[in-house]
């Protein structure tokens, strides 16, 4: 049964600054069905960013209804009901991988036991078992990565909101975390929010690609991928990803007509 978590009704978000106000959303309808990945795409300033940080309550719209689990965003915040990834890692350098991964844990009241337990789980998940002890300068800049990852799913919330996650990382170590994070979407049956500039990523992790104009943001197209759920790499030489990659790149093109 398809059952709604995230659901954005003519969704509008102004901005108000000293230089008059900034319109980052404007009309944006979405659902986000449980187990769906879905990637936002679009130019720098289109608003994508700020609406996934409006389903995390980190931004609240000024028009529109916006929801997750039936609940408005704080609801769903105090209700743990995500994790959250951003652009860079984030991780304090003075706390091993371990201590990073159980920081929120450690806010939320787990047990001790509950704490160590959960902290090997989640980095058996996204390989990094026997990398608890190393600080975060020991490990490369994917591997960071990864651990931020592994803090988002430790208290093991339904949903994965991340913003940009591997923007900063070289094509190979981008390729094989796409890899890895299929493999774990497919083993965790989370929701996952995803942000990207690039197209082969978004088509390449996606069951849908949202494609945004530049600000106020709308979405221009909602793409349903017929790709299967395993995709290895090389299915990106294909003439069904070289398609959905055409209308993707179709769309952000037509996004620039709602340009002011």
């Amino acid at each position: 049964m398809v059952t709604p978590v995230i659901e954005a009704r003519d969704v509008g978000l102004t901005f108000q600054t000293g230089d008059g106000p900034v319109h980052a959303l404007k009309g944006v309808d979405l659902t986000i069905n449980r187990g769906d990945f879905v990637s936002f795409i679009g130019p720098s300033g289109c608003g994508k960013t700020t609406f996934l940080r409006a389903i995390a309550a980190l931004e609240t719209p000024t028009e529109g209804h916006l929801s997750v689990n039936g609940m408005d965003p704080d609801a769903a915040r105090r209700a743990r009901a995500y994790g959250y990834v951003f652009q860079a890692a984030g991780l304090y350098p003075w706390r091993t991988i371990a201590g990073n991964v159980k920081l929120p844990l450690e806010i939320m009241g787990f047990s001790k036991a509950e704490q160590e337990e959960r902290v090997r789980k989640v980095l058996s998940l996204v390989d990094l078992e026997g990398f608890g002890k190393k600080f975060p300068w020991q490990l490369s800049g994917g591997m960071q990565q990864r651990a931020s990852i592994a803090r988002a799913l430790a208290f093991d919330a339904d949903i994965l909101l991340m913003d940009e996650p591997f923007g900063a990382l070289d094509e190979i170590v981008r390729d094989r975390l796409n890899e890895e994070l299929l493999k774990l979407w497919a083993r965790t049956e989370k929701t996952i929010g995803f942000v990207t500039h690039s197209i082969p990523e978004a088509v390449y992790l996606s069951t849908r690609i949202v494609v945004m104009s530049p600000r106020p943001g709308r979405i221009t197209d909602v793409i349903e991928s017929p790709l299967p759920r395993e995709r290895p790499l090389d299915i990106r030489d294909s003439a069904e990803f070289l398609e959905i990659a055409h209308r993707v790149r179709e769309g952000l093109r037509a996004g620039h007509a709602y340009d002011e």
